[in-house]
């Protein structure tokens, strides 16, 4: 297996990197948005900020 970053083979102790440098570069794309997974639709999105937006009661 190669490391999805820089192609060389990939460390045990890193896999599937083949180095920290390159684990740390794929955790920054995901940190800055590089890599996205689309929303199933528009509509789960809404009913979620519905949620969301919904005030919150105590309960004791």
């Amino acid at each position: 297996m190669s490391c999805p970053i820089c192609s060389e083979d990939t460390d045990p102790k890193y896999r599937p990197f083949c180095s920290k440098k390159c684990a740390d570069i794929d955790l920054g794309r995901w940190f800055n948005g590089t890599y996205t997974a689309p929303a199933e639709d528009a509509e789960d999105l809404s009913d979620a900020q519905s949620e969301l937006d919904k005030p919150k009661t105590r309960t004791h």
